[in-house]
């Protein structure tokens, strides 16, 4: 797999699955949309491969977003309804690339799969 997405999802907030999953695919579509289309095109014929891993909070979640941006990768930072959950505008999960797996892995490789 050359290219890949990684989804970030903030452990302290304690989401429910069904919850994790739909601001996952928020975080997917977002980061997708931001991203190169050439990048898009690559990953989507390589079978769309991505990674959902563990953040402890916000912070953790705001800096691993920063490295990303520093190597032009693209981002989206999820932030949810308070519909159901968690009160309005709490950032949940952060979407990574798609991009070079290599440029993924160069952040995230420390993370832990949710």
């Amino acid at each position: 797999m050359n290219y890949k997405q990684a989804i970030l999802v903030r452990q302290d907030l304690k989401l429910p699955k069904g919850k994790i999953a739909v601001q996952c695919s928020h975080a997917s579509i977002e980061s997708m949309m931001n991203a190169k289309k050439t990048l898009v095109n690559k990953w989507l014929k390589e079978g769309m491969g991505k990674v959902v891993l563990k953040v402890k909070n916000v912070t953790e979640l705001k800096k691993y977003v920063s490295k990303a941006n520093k190597l032009g990768i693209s981002t989206a930072m999820i932030r949810d309804a308070g519909h159901t959950v968690v009160k309005p505008g709490t950032i949940t999960c952060a979407g990574l690339g798609p991009n070079e797996t290599k440029k993924i892995d160069k952040i995230v490789s420390k993370l832990k799969l949710v």
